[in-house]
Protein backbone atom coordinates (compact mmCIF):
# COMPACT_ATOMS: atom_id res chain seq x y z
CA UNK A 1 0.00 0.00 0.00
CA UNK A 2 0.83 3.30 -0.74
CA UNK A 3 -0.08 7.42 0.86
CA UNK A 4 -1.79 9.66 -1.73
CA UNK A 5 2.66 10.68 -2.82
CA UNK A 6 3.65 7.18 -3.85
CA UNK A 7 5.99 6.65 -0.65
CA UNK A 8 4.98 3.03 0.69
CA UNK A 9 3.00 2.26 4.16
CA UNK A 10 3.38 -0.71 5.78
CA UNK A 11 1.33 -2.70 7.82
CA UNK A 12 1.86 -3.88 11.49
CA UNK A 13 3.10 -7.14 9.59
CA UNK A 14 5.27 -5.87 7.57
CA UNK A 15 7.07 -4.53 10.28
CA UNK A 16 7.43 -6.83 12.11
CA UNK A 17 9.00 -8.97 9.19
CA UNK A 18 11.51 -5.99 8.16
CA UNK A 19 12.95 -5.64 11.76
CA UNK A 20 12.26 -8.63 14.07
CA UNK A 21 9.56 -7.19 16.51
CA UNK A 22 6.98 -9.34 16.85
CA UNK A 23 3.53 -7.86 16.12
CA UNK A 24 2.63 -7.58 20.06
CA UNK A 25 5.76 -5.02 20.71
CA UNK A 26 4.97 -3.11 17.98
CA UNK A 27 1.25 -2.66 19.05
CA UNK A 28 3.01 -1.65 22.51
CA UNK A 29 5.08 0.89 21.11
CA UNK A 30 2.22 2.28 18.82
CA UNK A 31 0.13 2.53 22.42
CA UNK A 32 2.60 4.11 24.49
CA UNK A 33 2.76 6.59 21.75
CA UNK A 34 6.63 5.63 20.99
CA UNK A 35 5.95 4.58 17.21
CA UNK A 36 2.40 5.36 16.36
CA UNK A 37 0.90 4.75 13.18
CA UNK A 38 1.27 6.78 10.35
CA UNK A 39 -2.43 6.52 9.48
CA UNK A 40 -5.16 3.77 9.55
CA UNK A 41 -6.36 2.03 6.14
CA UNK A 42 -10.00 2.46 5.51
CA UNK A 43 -10.95 -0.72 7.57
CA UNK A 44 -9.16 0.68 10.93
CA UNK A 45 -5.30 -0.93 10.10
CA UNK A 46 -2.44 1.03 11.51
CA UNK A 47 -0.18 1.59 8.45
CA UNK A 48 3.38 3.10 8.92
CA UNK A 49 5.49 5.13 6.67
CA UNK A 50 9.76 4.85 5.93
CA UNK A 51 9.94 7.58 9.04
CA UNK A 52 8.23 4.92 11.05
CA UNK A 53 9.68 2.69 10.11
CA UNK A 54 13.66 4.17 11.06
CA UNK A 55 12.30 5.06 14.28
CA UNK A 56 10.90 1.98 14.64
CA UNK A 57 14.65 0.07 14.43
CA UNK A 58 15.97 2.90 16.48
CA UNK A 59 13.81 2.15 19.30
CA UNK A 60 14.76 -1.77 18.56
CA UNK A 61 18.17 -0.76 18.54
CA UNK A 62 18.23 1.18 22.32
CA UNK A 63 15.90 -0.86 23.42
CA UNK A 64 18.78 -3.67 22.78
CA UNK A 65 21.06 -1.74 24.51
CA UNK A 66 18.97 -2.02 27.43
CA UNK A 67 18.13 1.62 27.38
CA UNK A 68 14.26 2.42 29.25
CA UNK A 69 11.20 3.75 26.96
CA UNK A 70 11.41 6.68 28.95
CA UNK A 71 14.94 7.89 27.85
CA UNK A 72 13.90 6.67 23.95
CA UNK A 73 10.99 9.11 23.81
CA UNK A 74 13.12 11.99 24.67
CA UNK A 75 15.78 10.99 21.97
CA UNK A 76 12.55 10.54 19.60
CA UNK A 77 11.58 14.27 20.79
CA UNK A 78 15.57 15.49 20.28
CA UNK A 79 15.27 16.19 23.88
CA UNK A 80 18.73 14.83 24.13
CA UNK A 81 20.26 12.93 21.36
CA UNK A 82 21.96 9.45 20.91
CA UNK A 83 25.68 10.47 21.50
CA UNK A 84 24.29 11.91 24.81
CA UNK A 85 22.36 8.84 26.02
CA UNK A 86 25.24 6.42 25.10
CA UNK A 87 27.53 8.16 26.90
CA UNK A 88 25.44 7.67 29.51
CA UNK A 89 24.25 4.46 29.57
CA UNK A 90 28.06 3.48 28.80
CA UNK A 91 29.30 5.14 32.55
CA UNK A 92 26.21 3.30 34.42
CA UNK A 93 27.38 0.04 32.25
CA UNK A 94 30.72 0.68 33.84
CA UNK A 95 29.89 0.88 37.40
CA UNK A 96 27.41 -2.04 36.98
CA UNK A 97 30.12 -4.39 35.17
CA UNK A 98 32.47 -3.39 38.23
CA UNK A 99 29.98 -4.14 40.55
CA UNK A 100 29.64 -7.42 39.00
CA UNK A 101 33.01 -8.35 38.60
CA UNK A 102 33.11 -7.47 42.16
CA UNK A 103 30.24 -9.93 43.14
CA UNK A 104 31.75 -12.33 40.90
CA UNK A 105 35.57 -12.28 42.89
CA UNK A 106 33.04 -12.96 46.19
CA UNK A 107 31.60 -15.57 44.70
CA UNK A 108 34.70 -17.79 43.48
CA UNK A 109 36.45 -17.09 46.87
CA UNK A 110 33.64 -18.45 48.35
CA UNK A 111 33.52 -21.50 46.25
CA UNK A 112 37.15 -21.51 46.80
CA UNK A 113 37.44 -21.88 50.12
CA UNK A 114 33.95 -23.23 51.08
CA UNK A 115 33.54 -20.40 53.48
CA UNK A 116 31.02 -20.27 56.26
CA UNK A 117 28.28 -17.68 56.33
CA UNK A 118 30.13 -15.51 58.55
CA UNK A 119 33.20 -15.42 56.41
CA UNK A 120 30.50 -14.81 52.95
CA UNK A 121 29.15 -11.98 55.01
CA UNK A 122 32.63 -10.21 55.39
CA UNK A 123 33.77 -10.85 52.38
CA UNK A 124 30.73 -9.32 50.56
CA UNK A 125 31.20 -6.18 52.64
CA UNK A 126 34.85 -5.72 51.62
CA UNK A 127 33.94 -6.38 47.56
CA UNK A 128 31.66 -3.05 48.27
CA UNK A 129 34.01 -0.55 49.42
CA UNK A 130 34.91 2.06 47.60
CA UNK A 131 38.62 2.83 46.67
CA UNK A 132 38.60 5.82 49.82
CA UNK A 133 37.03 3.34 51.93
CA UNK A 134 39.88 0.61 51.29
CA UNK A 135 42.48 2.62 51.79
CA UNK A 136 41.18 4.01 55.21
CA UNK A 137 40.50 0.09 56.02
CA UNK A 138 44.17 0.19 55.79
CA UNK A 139 45.06 2.88 57.42
CA UNK A 140 43.07 1.89 60.74
CA UNK A 141 44.90 -1.26 60.65
CA UNK A 142 48.28 0.69 60.34
CA UNK A 143 47.07 3.31 63.05
CA UNK A 144 46.05 0.43 65.21
CA UNK A 145 49.47 -1.51 64.77
CA UNK A 146 51.93 1.03 65.37
CA UNK A 147 49.98 3.25 67.56
CA UNK A 148 52.01 4.69 70.50
CA UNK A 149 55.28 3.14 68.99
CA UNK A 150 58.81 4.39 68.40
CA UNK A 151 59.26 2.33 65.47
CA UNK A 152 61.74 2.65 62.56
CA UNK A 153 60.32 5.77 60.64
CA UNK A 154 61.65 4.36 57.25
CA UNK A 155 59.70 1.26 58.01
CA UNK A 156 56.88 2.92 59.11
CA UNK A 157 56.46 5.51 56.03
CA UNK A 158 57.01 2.18 54.08
CA UNK A 159 54.25 0.78 55.44
CA UNK A 160 51.91 4.00 55.38
CA UNK A 161 52.86 4.60 51.74
CA UNK A 162 51.43 0.81 50.79
CA UNK A 163 47.73 1.27 50.21
CA UNK A 164 45.80 -0.90 47.94
CA UNK A 165 44.39 0.98 44.74
CA UNK A 166 42.35 -1.53 42.66
CA UNK A 167 42.12 0.12 38.38
CA UNK A 168 39.60 1.46 37.02
CA UNK A 169 39.33 -2.21 35.00
CA UNK A 170 41.03 -4.49 37.74
CA UNK A 171 41.23 -8.17 36.68
CA UNK A 172 40.07 -11.20 38.33
CA UNK A 173 43.21 -11.81 40.37
CA UNK A 174 43.48 -8.11 41.88
CA UNK A 175 39.42 -8.18 42.67
CA UNK A 176 40.22 -11.68 44.64
CA UNK A 177 43.57 -10.27 46.08
CA UNK A 178 42.05 -6.94 47.48
CA UNK A 179 39.08 -9.38 49.04
CA UNK A 180 42.27 -11.39 50.73
CA UNK A 181 43.80 -8.82 52.14
CA UNK A 182 40.92 -7.14 53.49
CA UNK A 183 39.78 -10.18 55.05
CA UNK A 184 43.50 -10.41 56.30
CA UNK A 185 43.79 -7.17 58.06
CA UNK A 186 40.20 -7.35 59.66
CA UNK A 187 41.39 -10.91 61.15
CA UNK A 188 42.36 -10.26 64.89
CA UNK A 189 44.66 -12.83 65.15
CA UNK A 190 47.03 -11.06 62.41
CA UNK A 191 46.30 -7.69 63.45
CA UNK A 192 47.56 -9.21 67.37
CA UNK A 193 50.77 -10.97 65.39
CA UNK A 194 52.09 -7.65 63.79
CA UNK A 195 51.53 -5.96 66.51
CA UNK A 196 53.73 -7.93 68.25
CA UNK A 197 56.47 -7.55 65.58
CA UNK A 198 56.06 -3.48 65.79
CA UNK A 199 56.42 -3.78 69.20
CA UNK A 200 59.58 -5.81 69.49
CA UNK A 201 61.26 -3.38 66.67
CA UNK A 202 60.44 -0.43 68.82
CA UNK A 203 61.98 -2.13 71.96
CA UNK A 204 65.02 -3.29 70.82
CA UNK A 205 65.96 -0.39 68.18
CA UNK A 206 68.64 1.33 69.27
CA UNK A 207 67.85 4.91 69.07
CA UNK A 208 70.55 6.17 66.53
CA UNK A 209 70.29 3.60 63.93
CA UNK A 210 70.83 5.13 61.04
CA UNK A 211 68.09 5.44 58.43
CA UNK A 212 67.70 2.21 55.63
CA UNK A 213 70.06 0.33 58.72
CA UNK A 214 66.99 -2.73 58.48
CA UNK A 215 67.27 -2.35 54.42
CA UNK A 216 71.06 -2.67 54.42
CA UNK A 217 71.02 -5.78 56.75
CA UNK A 218 67.99 -7.65 55.01
CA UNK A 219 69.98 -6.98 51.54
CA UNK A 220 73.03 -8.73 53.36
CA UNK A 221 71.62 -11.38 54.55
CA UNK A 222 69.34 -12.04 50.98
CA UNK A 223 72.78 -12.07 49.28
CA UNK A 224 75.01 -14.52 51.65
CA UNK A 225 72.11 -16.69 52.33
CA UNK A 226 71.02 -16.85 48.69
CA UNK A 227 74.38 -17.48 47.54
CA UNK A 228 74.64 -20.55 50.56
CA UNK A 229 71.64 -22.20 49.07
CA UNK A 230 72.93 -21.94 45.61
CA UNK A 231 76.18 -24.03 46.87
CA UNK A 232 73.90 -26.45 48.58
CA UNK A 233 74.90 -25.55 51.89
CA UNK A 234 72.77 -26.49 54.91
CA UNK A 235 71.77 -23.94 57.55
CA UNK A 236 72.83 -26.56 60.37
CA UNK A 237 76.28 -27.56 58.45
CA UNK A 238 79.62 -26.68 59.51
CA UNK A 239 80.15 -24.77 56.17
CA UNK A 240 77.36 -22.40 57.32
CA UNK A 241 79.33 -20.89 59.78
CA UNK A 242 81.18 -18.16 57.39
CA UNK A 243 78.01 -17.10 56.28
CA UNK A 244 76.18 -16.69 59.84
CA UNK A 245 79.36 -15.17 61.59
CA UNK A 246 79.98 -12.44 58.58
CA UNK A 247 75.93 -11.89 58.95
CA UNK A 248 75.94 -11.81 62.82
CA UNK A 249 78.81 -9.57 63.16
CA UNK A 250 77.04 -7.09 60.31
CA UNK A 251 74.36 -7.02 62.89
CA UNK A 252 75.91 -6.56 65.94
CA UNK A 253 77.72 -3.80 64.80
CA UNK A 254 74.87 -2.25 63.37
CA UNK A 255 72.80 -2.06 66.68
CA UNK A 256 76.04 -1.57 68.60
CA UNK A 257 76.54 -4.40 70.38
CA UNK A 258 79.07 -7.22 70.79
CA UNK A 259 78.44 -10.98 68.47
CA UNK A 260 78.20 -13.06 71.63
CA UNK A 261 76.15 -15.82 72.50
CA UNK A 262 73.48 -12.85 73.86
CA UNK A 263 73.53 -11.45 70.90
CA UNK A 264 72.95 -14.60 68.74
CA UNK A 265 69.67 -15.47 71.02
CA UNK A 266 68.22 -12.13 70.67
CA UNK A 267 68.51 -12.47 66.56
CA UNK A 268 66.50 -15.31 66.79
CA UNK A 269 64.09 -13.80 68.87
CA UNK A 270 63.90 -10.92 66.26
CA UNK A 271 63.37 -13.75 63.15
CA UNK A 272 60.97 -15.85 65.18
CA UNK A 273 58.68 -12.65 66.08
CA UNK A 274 58.87 -11.53 62.70
CA UNK A 275 59.10 -14.79 61.28
CA UNK A 276 54.82 -14.88 60.08
CA UNK A 277 54.41 -15.78 57.00
CA UNK A 278 50.93 -13.77 56.72
CA UNK A 279 53.08 -10.39 56.96
CA UNK A 280 54.99 -11.44 53.38
CA UNK A 281 51.68 -12.56 52.38
CA UNK A 282 50.36 -8.86 53.49
CA UNK A 283 52.87 -7.61 50.75
CA UNK A 284 52.09 -9.49 47.58
CA UNK A 285 48.02 -9.27 47.87
CA UNK A 286 49.43 -5.26 47.57
CA UNK A 287 51.83 -6.22 44.86
CA UNK A 288 48.93 -7.47 42.76
CA UNK A 289 46.09 -5.04 43.65
CA UNK A 290 48.92 -2.33 42.62
CA UNK A 291 50.50 -4.33 39.99
CA UNK A 292 53.54 -4.36 41.64
CA UNK A 293 56.77 -6.06 39.54
CA UNK A 294 56.80 -9.27 41.86
CA UNK A 295 59.81 -10.11 44.11
CA UNK A 296 60.67 -13.64 45.28
CA UNK A 297 60.03 -14.67 48.45
CA UNK A 298 61.59 -13.68 51.85
CA UNK A 299 60.56 -16.70 53.85
CA UNK A 300 63.62 -19.20 52.75
CA UNK A 301 66.13 -16.51 52.93
CA UNK A 302 64.91 -15.93 56.75
CA UNK A 303 63.97 -19.65 57.37
CA UNK A 304 67.41 -20.82 56.40
CA UNK A 305 68.96 -17.91 58.68
CA UNK A 306 67.24 -18.63 62.01
CA UNK A 307 68.30 -22.27 61.64
CA UNK A 308 71.52 -21.35 60.95
CA UNK A 309 71.90 -18.82 64.10
CA UNK A 310 69.97 -21.90 66.52
CA UNK A 311 72.64 -24.20 65.41
CA UNK A 312 75.02 -21.66 66.29
CA UNK A 313 73.42 -20.94 69.53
Amino acid sequence: MRDMDGAPLYSIGDLARRTGLSVRTIRFYADAGVVPPTRRSPAGYRLYDVDALARLELVRTLRDLDIDLATIQRVLAREVTVAEVADAHARALDTRIETLRLRRAVLRAVAGRGSSPEETNLMHKLARLSDEERRKLITDFLDATFADLEVDPDFLARMRCGLPSLPDDPTQEQLEAWVDLGELVTDPDFRASIRRMAEYQARDRPNDLPRGTYERLSELTRERVEAARAAGIEPTSAAAEPVVTELVAAYATAFGRPADAAFVASLVERMEVGGDPRAERYWALLGVINAWPTWPSAAPIFTWFTKALRARG
